[in-house]
């Protein structure tokens, strides 16, 4: 019972975030035809999730209440597949046949790219 606290309270922190920063992301890319703001939180997300578990691997030690906390919780409601998922056939249905490609490619390249500099970058920083 005591993860499940947990992992709700970092799911709390991360809908939260994803809020204020996809829709941030979305206001500053003044385009209403392509999702700017679930890609913003999706790169972010893969980003930090990379980073956190290089870090926890190889450098520091936390407990598994904080990785659940911070990995599941927060990371798992801050990314979000199924708006990703939901916006790509938004565009199809509207016949935006390109820009629903563009999406799943950019998600998919910057994601994983994302995900791989996350992890440099935390090797980097502790060698």
């Amino acid at each position: 019972m005591n993860r499940l606290i947990f992992v709700g309270l970092g799911g709390f922190i991360g809908a939260i975030l994803r809020y204020l920063i996809s829709g941030f992301a979305q206001d500053l890319s003044n385009s209403i035809s392509f999702p700017y703001g679930t890609l913003a939180v999706n790169v972010i997300g893969c980003f930090s999730l990379g980073f956190l578990t290089q870090l926890f691997e190889n450098h520091v030690i936390v407990s598994p209440e904080l990785r659940l906390l911070l990995l599941v919780g927060v990371l798992g409601s801050f990314t979000t597949f199924s708006t990703f998922s939901n916006e790509t056939l938004n565009l199809i249905q509207e016949q935006k046949l390109f820009l629903a490609l563009v999406n799943i490619s950019v998600q998919l390249i910057l994601g994983l790219s994302a995900g791989f500099l996350g992890r440099l970058t935390s090797i980097s920083l502790w060698r």
